[in-house]
């Protein structure tokens, strides 16, 4: 789970790292209240979406005055921010964050975040604040300093103090930077968090370190241990259909191709991704129903990946041992009903009760292609899906 700049920057103070004061505005007229107490000669209006780049894309803006903070908010407000991690649809804007400018004398980088490669938890650290740090780790691979801590090892005095170190810093500069990396390695650990970035961190004239910006992503499996973390859920960051399907219990992720997947079960979803793609297609979710399969999940299931514009044709793949194939049968038969069946879909039954799931299919009279094969059902949607193009 994603959550906003500003909700980030709120946790980073809790843990006394230093930020610059600022509030949140959901309307013009809260943009003026927020710009008058801040009172400053130099502000920050920032639009608040799940997204990075936003100051190449007209998100995040310089003012001088209060006039001008409102200006700047009322801009922002209801606009669609398109950046390299929105895709071409963008994000509508409805929140705008206005928070104090920095007298900032350099920038530096600093991450942590769950590090597949190392197994365990990687902290990066760079004097490239401010920039993409995958193209800093492209062209100047040297200026990237990397911790990996093995599993169960927490960041350690030591470590904080190589890396401000290998950073050039000294003196207070060096003791504030040891201080925050610490209390950002507290943060993540205590909240269960896969990432916070802080990018730029701040290096101010008088020797101070501030978070000027931050990204934090949470475990979703976590946050039942962590329900004020969850309360920080912005509904509309959410793709509505994923949004759909967390309601029904169901484990969907969007997808790039034309193909509408509806599997049970992790292993056998990422097979039949895969043999899809061996036979030319491309997958357009990742949708899981395992667990409890009654009629009406199963059909929610269905009308979810069946609302996808960029969905052309359904393959549905099912092995019944806990599901039996005459409930996933009946909840296909009655979504397809509901919404009159104009795309291609096939249909691979195996398990439990599967001669009778078969025999509902067949007697639908719903133009509903019911294969044996997890290969021959493959194909067939995949062709299928082709002829119509």
């Amino acid at each position: 789970m994603d959550i906003h700049e500003y909700q980030a920057k709120q946790i980073l103070a809790k843990y006394g790292i230093n930020v610059p004061v600022g509030d949140i505005a959901y309307q013009t007229h809260e943009a003026e209240r927020v710009a008058k107490w801040l009172d400053e000669d130099v502000m920050v209006v920032k639009a608040q979406i799940h997204a990075g780049d936003r100051g190449k894309a007209g998100g995040v803006k310089i003012v001088r005055s209060v006039q001008e903070a409102v200006e700047a908010a009322d801009d922002m407000f209801g606009m669609r921010l398109v950046t390299p991690q929105t895709g071409p649809q963008g994000e509508k804007v409805h929140r705008v964050y206005i928070e104090a400018g920095c007298d900032i004398a350099d920038e530096l980088y600093f991450c942590v975040l769950n590090g597949r490669d190392a197994n365990g938890i990687t902290v990066i650290a760079s004097t490239e604040g401010g920039m993409e740090i995958e193209e800093v780790a492209e062209k100047t691979p040297e200026k990237i300093l990397r911790i990996n801590l093995a599993p169960g090892v927490e960041l350690q005095p030591h470590h904080a103090r190589k890396l401000s170190y290998d950073l050039g810093l000294k003196g207070k500069t060096a003791r504030a930077a040891r201080k925050l990396m610490m209390n950002v390695f507290r943060a993540f650990y205590d909240l269960d968090a896969t990432l916070i970035e802080i990018n730029p961190l701040a290096l101010t004239n008088a020797g101070d370190i501030v978070a000027i910006d931050c990204k934090m992503s949470f475990d979703d499996d976590a946050l039942y241990r962590h329900k004020d973390i969850e309360e920080l859920r912005d509904d509309a960051e959410i793709d509505p259909l994923e949004l759909e399907a967390a309601r029904h219990d169901l484990n969907y992720v969007k997808l790039t191709g034309n193909i509408g997947l509806m599997v049970n079960g992790a292993g056998l979803s990422m097979a039949t991704m895969d043999i899809i793609k061996q036979f030319g297609g491309k997958p357009a979710n990742f949708l899981d129903v395992s667990g409890a399969a009654t009629p009406e999940r199963v059909a929610a299931a269905f009308k979810l990946i069946y609302s996808d514009p960029d969905v052309k044709g359904i393959l549905v793949n099912i092995f019944g041992g806990m599901m039996r194939c005459d409930s996933i049968a009946e909840g296909l038969v009655s979504a397809a009903r509901e919404v009159g069946l104009g795309k291609p879909l096939v249909v691979r039954l195996e398990g439990t009760n599967v001669k009778l799931g078969r025999k509902i299919l067949e007697g639908s009279g719903l133009p509903i292609e019911s294969v044996k094969g997890m290969a021959e059902a493959a194909e067939k949607i995949v062709n299928a899906v082709k002829k119509a193009a």
